[in-house]
């Protein structure tokens, strides 16, 4: 199951075909962090002997294999710790629920960014300080991720460019990083992947949290972190959804579905929140805004879910709560038998609501957004609803149909979604609703 992001989720064909990314450093070159007295990153780049070198590059693939078979793709003889996700811990299973698991990372966030707040009320963002020298190749690494983006994510890239230039550039290396996690267990070399690979990939995001990148793709993520008030836990925990994957292929309720959809959906949300901006003039508590972010997150996957029914049945993977399909009157054979009856339809019907009313949720905290921002999420919002629109067109088979959204009904929303983005903040405060399952 893909990971979803705020502007996009590319279906599960994009991330099958892999792709060749600009990988790990060959022949002994590496990044040096010298920290500023603001704690801005300052990257010089070198090669051995202190000569100064381009950017190498080799198949993801390549260094997937490394990770896979016990490389760690980090420096020699590091011997990195895992800290698990916080969320991830199984201590009082049983007497918490994952929303309010979940909620307590929210308020962990929104409490990193109010920590961070300027005098203005808006994000305390951190200049540019670099080497000088090397801002050109910390240039080419955001361009690179860009180029990423404009190839397998074009309508996320096309969102971006209503972005200004620095946040543009930060939603790029995160939409990157996104994207290689996923790789890890969705991509050609997932055969390959076993949880210590995912463990070494999460001690790699760690050293790039510190200022220590690996390779361009992670200097450029590396860069945004330390430039806008950005928390490692949404990151770590979207691997603790790949662990998931490997090791689980059924959800027996809605509890553990909307756990794993935080997981490879919601955090996308709070990774871009302090990217994206809250607007200085919102009556919003920040929590609220974190929390809409997450219910958008978890709205596109349960959205992504239910486009993919079929796809996902046909790798042998069911993301839809036993129970309810159980008291509905289905169970595990009919979604491989693929037909669509009346019990399938009423199936549908219930999660489809489900569905937009985490879009209605994640509507609350748009308008709160920084100016500059809720264009592109407002469109993403109105056209992943939308897809809910065409499973219903499709009378609810999802099995041999996919649900999309066409160029003219995408072009069309386009200015419904700027409308909306004119609309000011909001004049009392959002209070935090758990989502109603």
């Amino acid at each position: 199951m893909s990971v979803t992001l705020l502007w996009v989720v590319p279906s599960q064909s994009d991330f099958s075909n892999g792709f060749g990314l600009l990988d790990s450093f060959r022949h002994g070159i590496h990044l040096k962090k010298i920290v500023s007295p603001d704690r801005s990153m300052l990257f010089n780049f070198r090669g051995k002997k202190g000569r100064k070198r381009s950017w190498n590059t080799f198949s993801f693939g390549t260094d997937l294999r490394h990770l896979s078979l016990g490389g760690s793709g980090l420096e020699s003889g590091s011997n990195v710790a895992v800290i698990p996700s916080a969320v991830a811990s199984p201590a009082g299973e049983m007497a918490v629920s994952s929303e309010e698991k979940v909620y307590n990372v929210v308020l962990k966030q929104a409490a990193l960014v109010k920590r961070q707040l300027g005098s203005s009320g808006d994000l305390d963002v951190k200049p540019d300080i670099v080497v000088p020298g090397t801002l050109g190749l910390l240039d080419e690494a955001y361009d690179r991720c860009g180029e990423v983006c404009a190839e397998y994510a074009k309508t996320f890239y096309l969102g971006t460019l209503l972005m200004t230039p620095g946040r543009r550039r930060a939603i790029w290396a995160i939409y990157v990083w996104c994207r290689r996690t996923d790789e890890l267990v969705d991509g050609p070399n997932a055969s390959h992947i076993t949880p210590s690979a995912l463990d070494r990939w999460e001690g790699r995001l760690e050293d790039l949290f510190n200022g220590r990148p690996f390779d361009m793709l992670d200097a450029a993520l590396s860069h945004t972190v330390a430039k806008f008030p950005v928390d490692i836990q949404p990151f770590k925990d979207m691997i603790e959804g790949m662990r998931m994957d490997l090791k689980k292929s059924r959800y027996k309720n809605f509890d553990e579905l909307y756990l794993y959809c935080y997981y490879v959906a919601g955090t996308v949300g709070l990774m871009s929140v302090p990217v994206m901006g809250i607007a200085p003039d919102s009556q919003a508590t920040t929590e609220s805004v974190y929390n809409a972010a997450l219910a958008l997150g978890i709205a596109n996957q349960l959205t992504n879910i239910l486009r993919d029914v079929g796809e996902d049945a046909r790798r042998g993977r069911i993301y839809l709560p036993q129970d309810e399909l159980a008291q509905g009157g289905l169970s595990d054979d009919d979604i491989f038998a693929g037909k669509v009856t009346d019990k399938w339809r009423n199936f549908m019907k219930k999660q489809i609501k489900r569905a937009r009313m985490f879009f209605d949720e994640a509507e609350k905290g748009v308008t709160e957004l920084s100016s500059a921002s809720r264009w592109p999420v407002w469109a993403s919002l109105l056209l992943y609803r939308q897809i809910l629109d065409e499973i219903e067109a499709n009378d609810y088979d999802n099995f041999t149909k996919r649900a999309y959204v066409g160029k003219a009904k995408k072009i069309a929303a386009l200015p419904v979604a700027y409308g909306r983005s004119l609309i000011g903040t909001s004049r009392t405060t959002l209070s935090k609703s758990q989502p109603e399952k």
